[in-house]
C-alpha cells in the first residue's frame, strides 16, 4: 500500500490515493457528508463557504445554508448516513465519529434509539469500515450535568472516546467529566490548540489526562511544548482546511503540522466538516503534498500514524 499511496501522490492521482487504507480521526458525524451526496437528496445544492474570522461566523453560516436542507430526524438521519457514504467512498479504514451529547432529544430523549439509528446506519452503508464511536459535550454546559447525562451514555457501553469543544479556556476544568470516562477505559481527547496557546495544549493535555488532541496546532509555537508532546506520545489530529478556512493558517505551504512533524509529534489527518469545508482526508494529502509542504513518503508515515493508533482501545 505504502508505494500505490505514494504514486498516487506523485501523480496527482486522487482516485488513487482515496484506494488506499487510511484514517479519519477528527469528524463530525451530522459534518462528515459529502455536499453532493445531500444535495442529490434534497435537490438543492450547498454552496462553497468563503472563509471566515472564527467559529461563530462558520456556525451562522451552517445555519443558514446547510441545517434547512436538512430538517427533524430524516434530515438528522441522512447527515449520518452521509458521513458513513462519505468515509466509504474515500477509503477511510478507521473512522471517528463524534456525537454530541444532546442530539439524542432527535429522538424523544432516548439515547438507545439513537444508538440503534448509528448501528443500523453503520451496517447498511459501510460494515466494512471500523467505526469508534465518540461521545462530545460543549464547555458551556454545566459539569454536574455533563457527568449526569455522560453517566446515562456510558451505560450502553458503546462510545469508545470522548471529545470536547467550544471555549478552549474551560476545557482544562473538565478534569471530572473525562475521570468518569477514562474509568471507563475511553480514549479521551479535546479540541484545543486550534484558537488557544500552546500552554493550553500542555495545560489540558495534563489535567485531562489526555491520550489525543483535535487540533492541537498551537503547540507549534513552543519547541518545549512540541519536546513535551513527542516525549509523551500525545498525538495531534490535524485538520489542515479547517485550520485555514477558519483563519488559523494563512496556506497549506506555511501550516504548522510540518514543524510539529519535525519535532516527531505524532500528527494524523482528517476532515474534520466535510459538509461545510469540502475537502476529505484523501484531498488533505494531496493539499500539503501540491504545497510542497511534505514528501509522499512522509505523508504515507502521516497516513499510517492513524492507522496504528491506540490500538489498545479499539476492542
Amino acid at each position: 500500500m505504502k508505494q500505490q499511496f505514494i504514486t498516487a501522490l506523485e501523480e496527482n492521482d486522487l482516485e488513487g490515493v482515496r484506494q488506499v487504507p487510511k484514517g479519519d480521526l477528527h469528524n463530525h458525524i451530522t459534518r462528515g457528508g459529502n455536499k453532493r451526496y445531500i444535495t442529490a437528496w434534497c435537490g438543492t445544492a450547498i454552496p462553497e463557504c468563503p472563509t471566515f474570522t472564527d467559529l461563530g461566523e462558520m456556525n451562522r453560516w451552517n445555519a443558514r445554508h446547510i441545517k434547512p436542507l436538512l430538517p427533524g430526524r430524516s434530515g438528522y438521519e441522512k447527515r449520518i448516513e452521509a458521513a458513513f457514504v462519505q468515509a466509504k467512498t474515500d477509503g477511510v479504514q478507521l473512522l471517528h465519529m463524534s456525537v454530541t451529547i444532546g442530539e439524542e432529544e432527535w429522538f424523544d430523549g432516548s439515547i438507545a434509539a439513537l444508538i440503534q439509528t448509528i448501528q443500523s446506519i453503520h451496517r447498511r452503508f459501510a460494515p466494512e469500515l471500523h467505526f469508534v464511536p465518540e461521545l462530545a459535550f460543549l464547555t458551556h454546559t454545566p459539569i454536574q450535568a455533563t457527568c449526569e447525562k455522560l453517566e446515562q451514555y456510558l451505560e450502553h457501553n458503546y462510545f469508545k472516546s470522548l471529545d470536547i469543544f467550544g471555549d478552549e479556556l474551560a476545557v482544562p476544568g473538565f478534569k471530572r467529566v473525562f475521570r468518569m470516562a477514562k474509568d471507563k477505559g475511553l480514549i479521551l481527547k479535546a479540541h484545543v490548540g486550534e484558537f488557544g496557546t500552546s500552554d493550553l495544549v500542555k495545560q489540558a493535555v495534563e489535567e485531562l489526562e489526555l491520550d489525543q488532541v483535535q487540533h492541537g496546532i498551537a503547540a507549534a509555537d513552543s519547541p518545549e511544548i512540541m519536546n513535551w508532546l513527542a516525549d509523551h506520545r500525545i498525538q495531534l489530529n490535524v485538520c489542515p482546511t479547517s485550520n485555514l478556512m477558519l483563519s488559523r493558517v494563512a496556506s497549506y505551504s506555511s501550516h504548522p503540522i510540518r514543524k510539529l512533524y519535525d519535532y516527531g509529534v505524532k500528527v494524523t489527518l482528517n476532515s474534520d466538516d466535510m459538509i461545510i469545508f469540502d475537502q476529505s482526508v484523501s484531498d488533505e494529502f494531496i493539499n500539503l503534498y501540491q504545497a510542497g509542504l511534505f514528501s509522499a513518503e512522509e505523508l504515507n508515515t502521516i497516513r499510517e500514524n492513524a492507522l496504528t493508533d491506540t490500538n489498545r482501545k479499539y476492542s
